[in-house]
């Protein structure tokens, strides 16, 4: 049956004919507001242990990491014959060419390997690297942590760059025939229910082919898990059944191409400093949100095709 929004999955059986897995990769890269170049101690709500899977460490290598992610998903998974290497932690752009170069043919020499996931800040490519990534001949994906289309916004979570310089890589991105993704997150402080859905139709308007979307959560050890504590009332988290409800609305917004590769993040209660939606796993998401687009007989762009 066709879904009621573009998925991942479905993009990938359109292109390919099979399920192609994504292996998560921990390659040892920093980040720019990590290491003083625009700032220290990372965004207000990055705890990177809270979503790398326990066999990403960069002590491995890569090739280790990649053969114990295929050896993982081969049980889950028995479906997925064929993977992209997918550079996740931190920001896997931010270093001499030589340096990820290696990184990158590494992963793509491991057997089974199709392509790669570059995971990143857009203030960490320039058109040394873009020109690099399009001289491949497999498929390769860049994603961009926007996180908010709102300047006050990125400044409030320590974010180091601002939405002009998101705009200017996904183009430059896009514009050399690479695929490009972007990330949002959905309950930032100070953003309005209405701004956070006003963001559909800046997305629209940018070239991308995929985009991830999740709920703020705030992990232990991070800025924001210091402000919560002192000040809770500063933060609007969602619960499950309204942010599905807000993920609808979104939807009906954005653009029907748009493939939506994540729409909810699950992270392990151990990790989490203030509420989160329990043992609820993304797979059980994944339903609700069908689910509740079928009761209410609405799918993605709804709302965009009746205004163009």
């Amino acid at each position: 049956m066709k879904k009621r929004y573009h998925s991942y999955s479905d993009y990938f059986r359109e292109h390919f004919g099979e399920r192609i897995q994504k292996l998560t990769i921990d390659a040892g890269f920093t980040c720019p507001n990590r290491d003083g170049k625009v700032g220290r101690g990372g965004c207000a709500y990055c705890n990177n242990d809270a979503f790398n899977p326990s066999y990403n460490t960069p002590q491995k290598s890569i090739t280790q990491q990649l053969e114990e992610g295929i050896e993982f998903h081969r049980v889950r998974y028995r479906k997925a014959n064929r993977y992209l290497a997918y550079f996740q932690a931190y920001s896997n752009t931010y270093a001499p060419l030589e340096r990820l170069s290696a990184a990158y043919e590494e992963a793509l020499a491991v057997p089974g390997v199709i392509g790669l996931v570059i995971g990143t800040r857009p203030d960490c490519v320039n058109d040394e690297i873009l020109d690099y990534l399009a001289s491949f001949d497999c498929r390769v994906a860049v994603e961009y942590g926007i996180e908010s289309c709102y300047d006050r916004t990125l400044e409030r979570i320590n974010r180091g760059h601002n939405f002009a310089q998101s705009v200017e890589a996904i183009e430059n991105t896009a514009k050399r025939g690479i695929q490009t993704g972007a990330h949002l997150i959905f309950g930032l402080p100070g953003e309005s229910r209405e701004e956070m859905l006003a963001e559909a139709a800046i997305i629209n308007q940018l070239p991308l082919n995929t985009l991830k979307m999740h709920q703020l959560q705030i992990p232990v050890h991070t800025a924001f898990a210091r402000q919560y504590a002192e000040h809770p009332e500063d933060f609007q988290l969602f619960d499950c059944a309204e942010y599905i409800d807000f993920v609808v609305q979104f939807l009906e917004l954005l653009r029907p191409d748009l493939v939506v590769e994540r729409f909810a993040n699950e992270m392990p209660p151990r990790y989490l400093a203030g509420k989160g939606w329990g043992k609820i796993r993304n797979v059980e998401l994944w339903r609700m949100l069908e689910k509740r687009l079928e009761e209410l007989n609405t799918w993605q762009g709804k709302g965009f095709e009746l205004k163009v």
